[in-house]
């Protein structure tokens, strides 16, 4: 069985003025996006290659850490995502 490469990266979208993050992407792995599923009324969105595996995870908004914890399942990008999310893009309740 192939391994499993992560490839961990953060891009972060701030306004101009204001400096409030207004997007983030998170990078699991590199690859090439077969789908794109909507989380969270579009405030999360998940990439996935061809084989089902998540390449990364783009918020345009605050979203629940439980919806975070369902799309980044796998223990190594679930802890990147929980580590790496701005302030203000996080719902805990």
């Amino acid at each position: 069985m192939k391994e499993d490469k992560f490839s961990f990266r953060v891009s972060v979208e701030t306004h101009d003025q204001t400096g409030e993050v207004i997007a983030a992407y998170f990078q699991v792995r590199k690859g090439k996006i077969k789908v794109t599923k909507e989380y969270a009324n579009g405030n999360a969105f998940a990439d996935y290659d061809k084989h089902g595996k998540l390449l990364g995870i783009e918020l345009l908004g605050p979203c629940r850490a439980a919806i975070l914890d369902q799309i980044a399942k796998q223990a190594p990008a679930k802890r990147f995502v929980q580590d790496a999310i701005p302030r203000g893009m996080l719902v805990h309740s």
